[in-house]
């Protein structure tokens, strides 16, 4: 017999049983899944004990492609599990997304059909997972504060067909995974950032420095050599201190305490008491939390921010105009006390108030205005203030029995007129809201020159609003700085509406970065970061958000 003849024969054979095997074993594979998705135990669907962290999005892609397997490209794999490595980079846990889970099954050499659908299930999960957290982050702040607001939704009522979409190819899910991976300047500069903490975290941090007397230009500190070390490691100081007595606090080492006064919102003028030091000595694993905590704030946000937005960081006593993926204007901004916080929340600005007339809210008519009333009748002179009922008549205050008066039982209005001394100063930035909180000029402007600026009763007070209205209204031919004088010196109330509204947000970001590739820390006014910090230590939890056809 003549068997090189019958070689290629015997070749064709082998690849058609090579060919009907992998189709019995595809079939096989399928059915397993099939029946793995379609079974729920105990109310929850698990792969080998694994609950599977988002079962309706996996379940429903599985029955839409007919419950065959999609992890048979080698090239997905390693996409995916690259990104799922990347993720620590970004501030995320791989383990939300089963990375030693999956390197263990996938470094199992044989596997029969089950582990094979198993392991397809869990690499779709994994994947589902990381894209949940990369669009939306891991901490769901509506569970942290009931006020949130801020849209959380997909882009698409179909994440099956996106997901479908995605794997059709590496490159495809190389491209999907990237897309929502970069989401702008400001979130790459932390990443940038966190790389760099850890990398101070792993050659030992720094040192802490004692307490002590003041340290000011010119004097002689033990202290001075940690002081230099810490200044060198965060960046500040670039060179050797030039004096020949290590202890001397010299003029190279002072600019560089105003740089990291500045960064650490402190008031930068050289000297190293209390407050600088209390900054220098918080530890570099700290500082990475506050960092981790605000790249999940950005993901928060990231969707809701379009082409033209306003921005005030509570946090950090910040207003900002964005347009075109540029901020084209800041300002320094007073924000709530402790006690009066302002409210973190979105809206959209609809309309500009000239010459505008103030009517004391509650709580301040309760806490201030009626207890000085009542001890001073001329406080309303002095304030510019009149007594109205509802339909806008002025009261005489001595008509009224104040010794009976409480802030339940008063039945009119306090209203302080338009002047310079208005509490909302001369011009106010509106979108109506449920906290009766805006924009506003104000009379206090002394208090800008302070580095934490926590003085308002809620609202946001802007140290240059007449720039933002000028960016926010649009026609700098009709609308300037010789325009808007006019309108105030007619001391008349006008309202101007915006041709289109524009959003504004009011969010909270104790770190963020600067010029120089620097990063800014702030303090944590509000006690929020903490909140954070534990809900990002928790394991992955799916919270559907809501589509966009319903928000």
């Amino acid at each position: 017999m003549n068997f090189k003849a019958l070689k290629p024969f015997l070749t064709f054979l082998l690849s058609l049983f090579i060919l009907f095997s992998s189709s019995l074993s595809m079939a096989a594979v399928s059915d397993d899944i099939k029946q793995l998705v379609q079974n729920p135990v105990d109310g929850e669907l698990t792969v080998s004990g694994i609950k599977l962290g988002v079962p309706e999005i996996v379940r429903n892609f599985y029955q839409y492609n007919d419950y065959q397997p999609t992890w048979n490209d080698k090239g997905k794999i390693k996409v995916l599990l690259k990104h799922i490595n990347d993720s620590y980079k970004l501030g995320l846990s791989p383990e939300d997304y089963l990375q030693n889970e999956l390197k263990s099954r996938l470094n199992k050499m044989f596997k029969s059909d089950r582990e094979k659908a198993e392991l397809d299930i869990l690499l779709t999960d994994a994947l589902v997972r990381l894209a949940y957290h990369l669009k939306f982050g891991k901490v769901v702040p509506s569970t942290l504060d009931p006020d949130w607001n801020v849209r959380r939704a997909f882009t698409s009522d179909d994440q099956v067909a996106k997901l479908h979409y995605a794997l059709r190819s590496s490159d495809k899910l190389q491209q999907q995974l990237e897309k929502i991976s970069n989401i702008g300047p400001v979130y790459q500069g932390l990443i940038n950032a966190l790389a760099r903490y850890r990398a101070i975290e792993a050659q030992g941090g720094w040192q802490p420095i004692p307490a002590g007397q003041t340290i000011k230009p010119g004097m002689s500190d033990p202290r001075i050599p940690l002081i230099i070390a810490h200044l060198k490691i965060v960046g500040d100081l670039k060179t050797d201190n030039s004096s020949d007595d290590k202890t001397l606090y010299t003029p190279e080492i002072e600019n560089a305490i105003k740089s990291f006064q500045h960064r650490h919102g402190l008031e930068d003028d050289g000297v190293i008491g209390k407050g600088t030091l209390e900054q220098m000595n918080i530890p570099v694993t700290r500082r990475i939390k506050q960092i981790l905590v605000n790249l999940d704030r950005i993901r928060w946000v990231n969707d809701n921010l379009g082409d033209e937005f306003v921005v005030v960081n509570i946090a950090g006593f910040q207003v900002y105009y964005a347009k075109d993926n540029k901020v084209f204007w800041h300002s320094r901004a007073q924000v709530g006390t402790q006690y009066r916080k302002t409210p973190v929340f979105r809206d959209d600005i609809t309309y500009v108030e000239f010459n505008p007339t103030w009517t004391v809210p509650p709580t301040i008519l309760r806490k201030d205005v009626l207890p000085k009333l009542k001890k001073d009748r001329g406080y309303l002179k002095q304030k510019n203030m009149r007594i109205i009922d509802r339909n806008g008549k002025t009261i005489d205050p001595n008509s009224i029995n104040w010794s009976t008066v409480t802030a339940r039982t008063f039945p009119y209005m306090i209203r302080q007129d338009p002047g310079p001394n208005n509490a909302l100063g001369r011009v106010k930035i509106m979108f109506p809201n449920k906290h009766m909180v805006y924009l506003h000029d104000t009379p206090s402007k002394s208090k800008f020159n302070r580095a934490e600026r926590a003085f308002s009763s809620g609202c946001v007070r802007v140290q240059k609003p007449f720039e933002l209205v000028g960016l926010l209204l649009k026609d700098p031919q009709k609308w300037n700085q010789e325009s808007f004088q006019k309108i105030l010196d007619s001391k008349k109330t006008q309202r101007v509406n915006l041709k289109q509204p524009v959003p504004v947000l009011l969010l909270y970001f104790t770190a963020r970065m600067g010029e120089q590739d620097q990063v800014y820390f702030f303090r944590d006014v509000y006690k929020r970061d903490d909140k954070v910090i534990k809900a990002l230590e928790q394991p992955f939890k799916y919270v559907r958000p809501v589509s966009k056809s319903s928000s």
